[in-house]
Protein backbone atom coordinates (compact mmCIF):
# COMPACT_ATOMS: atom_id res chain seq x y z
CA UNK A 1 0.00 0.00 0.00
CA UNK A 2 1.25 3.34 -0.87
CA UNK A 3 1.94 5.94 1.92
CA UNK A 4 -0.54 8.67 2.14
CA UNK A 5 0.71 12.03 3.39
CA UNK A 6 -2.56 13.79 3.72
CA UNK A 7 -6.14 13.65 5.16
CA UNK A 8 -5.00 14.15 8.89
CA UNK A 9 -8.52 15.53 10.15
CA UNK A 10 -8.87 17.70 13.14
CA UNK A 11 -10.85 15.22 15.82
CA UNK A 12 -14.41 15.91 16.86
CA UNK A 13 -15.30 15.96 20.48
CA UNK A 14 -16.37 12.88 22.36
CA UNK A 15 -14.19 10.44 20.12
CA UNK A 16 -14.52 6.63 20.31
CA UNK A 17 -12.41 3.34 19.41
CA UNK A 18 -14.19 0.56 18.30
CA UNK A 19 -12.68 -2.71 17.89
CA UNK A 20 -12.92 -2.38 14.08
CA UNK A 21 -10.85 0.84 14.10
CA UNK A 22 -6.86 1.91 14.21
CA UNK A 23 -6.40 5.35 15.10
CA UNK A 24 -3.36 6.91 14.22
CA UNK A 25 -2.81 9.82 15.18
CA UNK A 26 0.44 12.79 14.60
CA UNK A 27 1.83 15.22 16.79
CA UNK A 28 4.22 18.16 16.43
CA UNK A 29 6.75 18.43 19.48
CA UNK A 30 8.11 21.74 18.53
CA UNK A 31 5.93 23.85 21.13
CA UNK A 32 5.90 27.26 22.90
CA UNK A 33 7.93 26.66 25.70
CA UNK A 34 5.25 28.00 28.40
CA UNK A 35 3.22 25.29 26.54
CA UNK A 36 5.61 22.70 27.13
CA UNK A 37 5.10 23.81 30.90
CA UNK A 38 1.45 23.43 30.80
CA UNK A 39 1.91 19.71 29.16
CA UNK A 40 4.56 18.64 32.01
CA UNK A 41 1.91 19.06 34.65
CA UNK A 42 -0.26 16.50 33.24
CA UNK A 43 2.94 13.82 33.74
CA UNK A 44 2.93 11.32 36.62
CA UNK A 45 6.01 12.03 39.00
CA UNK A 46 7.94 9.53 37.59
CA UNK A 47 7.51 10.50 33.83
CA UNK A 48 8.89 13.97 35.07
CA UNK A 49 12.02 12.74 36.74
CA UNK A 50 12.61 11.04 33.77
CA UNK A 51 12.25 14.03 31.83
CA UNK A 52 14.28 16.13 34.21
CA UNK A 53 17.17 13.76 33.23
CA UNK A 54 17.74 14.57 29.96
CA UNK A 55 21.00 16.47 29.05
CA UNK A 56 19.49 18.41 26.30
CA UNK A 57 16.48 20.58 26.93
CA UNK A 58 15.21 19.76 23.27
CA UNK A 59 14.99 16.17 24.40
CA UNK A 60 13.40 16.83 27.67
CA UNK A 61 10.57 19.10 25.55
CA UNK A 62 10.38 16.76 22.80
CA UNK A 63 9.78 13.65 25.64
CA UNK A 64 7.23 15.68 27.40
CA UNK A 65 5.15 16.79 24.88
CA UNK A 66 5.01 13.37 23.18
CA UNK A 67 4.33 11.85 26.52
CA UNK A 68 1.68 14.44 27.23
CA UNK A 69 -0.13 13.67 23.49
CA UNK A 70 -0.22 10.15 24.46
CA UNK A 71 -1.98 11.03 27.62
CA UNK A 72 -4.20 13.31 26.53
CA UNK A 73 -5.48 11.56 23.67
CA UNK A 74 -5.39 8.02 25.81
CA UNK A 75 -8.03 10.26 28.42
CA UNK A 76 -10.12 11.05 25.31
CA UNK A 77 -10.83 7.83 24.60
CA UNK A 78 -11.34 6.33 28.26
CA UNK A 79 -13.21 9.47 29.23
CA UNK A 80 -10.07 9.90 32.02
CA UNK A 81 -8.15 13.09 33.45
CA UNK A 82 -5.24 12.46 31.63
CA UNK A 83 -2.85 12.65 34.96
CA UNK A 84 -5.10 9.67 36.27
CA UNK A 85 -3.82 7.07 33.88
CA UNK A 86 -1.87 4.99 35.38
CA UNK A 87 0.40 2.49 32.96
CA UNK A 88 2.04 -0.91 33.41
CA UNK A 89 4.84 -2.79 31.13
CA UNK A 90 5.54 -5.90 29.80
CA UNK A 91 9.03 -7.75 29.91
CA UNK A 92 10.48 -5.51 27.12
CA UNK A 93 8.90 -2.45 28.32
CA UNK A 94 6.03 -2.19 26.21
CA UNK A 95 3.65 -0.11 28.12
CA UNK A 96 -0.41 -0.72 28.25
CA UNK A 97 -3.04 0.52 30.74
CA UNK A 98 -3.52 -1.08 33.91
CA UNK A 99 -7.17 -2.47 34.81
CA UNK A 100 -8.36 -3.18 31.38
CA UNK A 101 -10.78 -5.64 30.02
CA UNK A 102 -8.41 -8.38 28.26
CA UNK A 103 -11.27 -8.46 25.89
CA UNK A 104 -11.50 -4.83 24.90
CA UNK A 105 -8.00 -3.44 25.78
CA UNK A 106 -7.02 -0.20 24.59
CA UNK A 107 -4.00 -1.06 22.85
CA UNK A 108 -1.27 2.13 21.99
CA UNK A 109 2.19 2.39 20.53
CA UNK A 110 4.36 6.02 19.61
CA UNK A 111 6.96 6.88 17.81
CA UNK A 112 8.89 9.64 17.53
CA UNK A 113 11.80 11.21 15.48
CA UNK A 114 13.25 15.02 15.34
CA UNK A 115 9.88 16.80 15.62
CA UNK A 116 7.33 14.68 14.82
CA UNK A 117 5.64 11.96 17.22
CA UNK A 118 3.13 9.14 16.08
CA UNK A 119 0.84 7.65 18.14
CA UNK A 120 -0.90 4.14 17.54
CA UNK A 121 -4.24 3.01 18.85
CA UNK A 122 -6.88 -0.01 18.76
CA UNK A 123 -8.81 -2.05 21.29
CA UNK A 124 -8.56 -6.06 21.60
CA UNK A 125 -6.20 -6.16 18.57
CA UNK A 126 -1.66 -5.25 18.91
CA UNK A 127 -0.48 -3.02 17.00
CA UNK A 128 3.22 -1.12 16.61
CA UNK A 129 4.23 2.02 14.83
CA UNK A 130 7.35 3.27 14.15
CA UNK A 131 8.37 6.59 12.39
CA UNK A 132 12.16 8.23 10.94
CA UNK A 133 13.20 11.74 9.89
CA UNK A 134 15.16 10.88 6.64
CA UNK A 135 18.72 11.71 7.33
CA UNK A 136 22.11 11.16 5.05
CA UNK A 137 23.81 7.73 6.36
CA UNK A 138 27.21 7.18 4.84
CA UNK A 139 27.48 3.78 6.49
CA UNK A 140 23.72 2.64 5.16
CA UNK A 141 25.16 -0.52 3.71
CA UNK A 142 27.46 -1.56 6.40
CA UNK A 143 23.71 -1.05 8.88
CA UNK A 144 21.89 -2.94 6.48
CA UNK A 145 24.30 -6.31 6.27
CA UNK A 146 24.27 -6.28 9.86
CA UNK A 147 20.73 -6.10 10.94
CA UNK A 148 18.64 -6.38 7.64
CA UNK A 149 17.93 -10.26 6.34
CA UNK A 150 19.49 -11.49 3.33
CA UNK A 151 16.54 -11.19 1.45
CA UNK A 152 16.21 -7.66 2.58
CA UNK A 153 19.78 -7.08 1.43
CA UNK A 154 19.58 -8.48 -1.64
CA UNK A 155 16.39 -6.47 -3.02
CA UNK A 156 18.37 -3.02 -1.21
CA UNK A 157 21.78 -4.50 -3.34
CA UNK A 158 19.57 -3.75 -7.08
CA UNK A 159 18.20 -0.51 -6.20
CA UNK A 160 19.83 2.45 -7.49
CA UNK A 161 21.62 4.63 -5.64
CA UNK A 162 19.37 7.17 -5.77
CA UNK A 163 16.40 4.94 -4.02
CA UNK A 164 18.72 2.86 -1.33
CA UNK A 165 18.34 5.88 1.42
CA UNK A 166 14.25 5.79 1.23
CA UNK A 167 14.48 1.70 0.64
CA UNK A 168 16.45 1.95 3.91
CA UNK A 169 14.62 3.87 6.25
CA UNK A 170 10.94 1.92 4.48
CA UNK A 171 12.79 -1.19 5.75
CA UNK A 172 14.02 -0.12 9.21
CA UNK A 173 10.19 1.59 9.87
CA UNK A 174 8.57 -1.50 8.91
CA UNK A 175 10.52 -3.71 10.98
CA UNK A 176 10.72 -1.61 13.87
CA UNK A 177 6.86 -1.38 13.94
CA UNK A 178 6.58 -5.36 13.85
CA UNK A 179 9.09 -5.68 16.54
CA UNK A 180 7.19 -2.91 18.48
CA UNK A 181 4.46 -4.78 18.23
CA UNK A 182 4.97 -8.24 19.34
CA UNK A 183 6.07 -6.07 22.48
CA UNK A 184 9.54 -8.17 21.73
CA UNK A 185 12.27 -5.08 21.58
CA UNK A 186 15.31 -6.19 20.21
CA UNK A 187 15.37 -9.77 22.09
CA UNK A 188 14.14 -10.98 18.75
CA UNK A 189 16.83 -10.17 15.65
CA UNK A 190 15.75 -7.55 13.17
CA UNK A 191 17.44 -10.67 10.31
CA UNK A 192 14.89 -12.89 11.54
CA UNK A 193 11.63 -11.23 9.38
CA UNK A 194 11.77 -9.70 6.16
CA UNK A 195 9.49 -6.99 5.15
CA UNK A 196 9.15 -5.48 1.97
CA UNK A 197 11.10 -2.16 1.31
CA UNK A 198 11.36 -1.94 -2.63
CA UNK A 199 9.45 1.39 -3.95
CA UNK A 200 6.79 -0.74 -5.98
CA UNK A 201 5.90 -2.93 -3.39
CA UNK A 202 3.07 -2.38 -0.78
CA UNK A 203 4.38 -2.52 2.93
CA UNK A 204 3.88 -5.91 3.90
CA UNK A 205 5.34 -8.78 6.62
CA UNK A 206 6.50 -11.27 4.09
CA UNK A 207 8.09 -13.93 6.15
CA UNK A 208 9.10 -14.67 9.95
CA UNK A 209 11.56 -17.78 10.10
CA UNK A 210 11.04 -20.51 12.30
CA UNK A 211 6.77 -19.71 12.06
CA UNK A 212 5.23 -19.91 8.64
CA UNK A 213 1.76 -18.68 9.77
CA UNK A 214 3.10 -15.42 11.62
CA UNK A 215 2.79 -13.17 8.51
CA UNK A 216 -0.60 -13.77 7.77
CA UNK A 217 -1.77 -12.32 11.11
CA UNK A 218 -1.12 -8.55 10.62
CA UNK A 219 -1.32 -6.35 8.05
CA UNK A 220 0.81 -3.54 7.14
CA UNK A 221 0.24 0.02 5.98
CA UNK A 222 2.98 2.70 5.24
CA UNK A 223 2.54 6.52 6.06
CA UNK A 224 4.19 9.58 4.85
CA UNK A 225 3.45 11.56 7.50
CA UNK A 226 5.34 15.04 6.67
CA UNK A 227 7.81 15.95 3.96
CA UNK A 228 11.57 13.96 5.25
CA UNK A 229 10.05 11.72 7.30
CA UNK A 230 8.90 8.03 6.26
CA UNK A 231 6.57 5.74 8.51
CA UNK A 232 4.82 2.59 9.03
CA UNK A 233 2.31 0.45 11.44
CA UNK A 234 1.36 -3.00 11.21
CA UNK A 235 -1.68 -4.34 13.34
CA UNK A 236 -3.05 -7.87 14.22
CA UNK A 237 -5.81 -9.19 11.35
CA UNK A 238 -6.96 -7.61 8.03
CA UNK A 239 -10.37 -5.71 8.56
CA UNK A 240 -9.96 -2.70 10.29
CA UNK A 241 -10.80 0.96 9.41
CA UNK A 242 -8.04 3.60 9.76
CA UNK A 243 -8.78 7.06 10.61
CA UNK A 244 -5.45 9.64 10.68
CA UNK A 245 -5.92 11.96 13.65
CA UNK A 246 -3.72 15.54 13.88
CA UNK A 247 -3.26 16.12 17.72
CA UNK A 248 -3.07 20.32 18.18
CA UNK A 249 -1.52 20.42 21.50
Amino acid sequence: MTAVENRWSTPVDNISLSNSDVHIWRASLNLPAARVDELAEVLSGDEQERAGRFHFERDRRRFIVARAALRTILGQYEQLEPGRLQFRYGPQGKPFLADQPEHNELRFNIAHSHELALLGFTRGRELGVDLEYIRPLKDLNQIAARFFSARENATLKKLPSSQKQVAFYTCWTRKEAYIKAIGEGLSMPLDAFDVSLGPDAPAALISVRDDPDEARRWSMQALQPAPNYIAAFIVEGRTWHLARWQWTG
